[in-house]
């Protein structure tokens, strides 16, 4: 289907700043949680199915995994893509499954497709865990919240977006919700709003120049 000018240039600001959090990305993915993987490890073992499903995410990662600013190509996603539904259906238990998802998502909007990603999105926080030993990452979690955000501000559900990020415990992404809290009040045109989120934002460490072109911009026309 094809998509307005200004559909065009709302994903390429989403596909941007998902490449810009790449790294981050990746560092999460390398330190999921030692505690966590220990006791997935012993709690899957008895069957085999942390090894298998490991395995798998070993084979997506090899594929989708790459430096910021790059793509996979159209028949690495279709396999990354396998890989994903594989491990949702086969081992929904697992962490796997959730990163999986995360993987899912940047891949459908690198296609285009924010639907997909919006699914893949929700996946993941519906089959979050709570519990003493099986709690899932509450970063992935918060993650998966602010780009579930950014995808619904991007297709248009501003107030949905907002009710999104509105119950997230944000942590270390506090800068980045902020920013997603003032682009959401942007869109809805109110600009007292967005200023003080955007404020907020680069008092919590976000220094990116794009930040600071939004705010000069709307402090210019105060």
């Amino acid at each position: 289907m094809a998509i307005s000018a200004e559909e065009e240039e709302t994903l390429d600001a989403i596909k941007r700043w998902w490449h810009e959090s790449g790294k981050f990305i990746a560092m999460g993915i390398a330190s999921i949680g030692v505690v966590y993987f220990g006791w997935q490890f012993w709690d899957n073992s008895r069957t085999g199915v942390a090894a298998e499903a490991s395995a798998i995410y070993d084979q997506l990662t090899g594929i989708a995994v790459v430096e910021p600013g790059q793509q996979v190509s159209s028949a690495e996603r279709e396999r990354a893509m396998m890989l994903v539904e594989r491990l949702k259906s086969d081992y929904s238990n697992s962490v796997y499954a959730l990163y999986a998802a995360l993987f899912g998502a940047r891949l459908s909007v690198e296609a285009n497709d924010l639907a997909a990603a919006k699914q893949e999105l929700e996946w993941l926080l519906a089959n979050a865990r709570s519990g003493f030993f099986s709690s899932t990452d509450p970063t992935l979690v918060a993650l998966a919240q602010l780009r579930l955000g950014r995808v619904l501000l991007a297709q248009g559900e501003s107030e949905q977006a907002l009710t999104t990020i509105s119950g997230a415990v944000p942590g270390a992404l506090a800068a980045e919700f902020d920013e997603l809290r003032g682009d959401i009040y942007l869109s809805q045109g109110q600009t007292n709003l967005a200023l003080t989120a955007y404020e907020a934002a680069l008092g919590a460490g976000n220094a990116s120049p794009i930040l600071q072109l939004k705010l000069n911009e709307l402090q210019g026309s105060r």
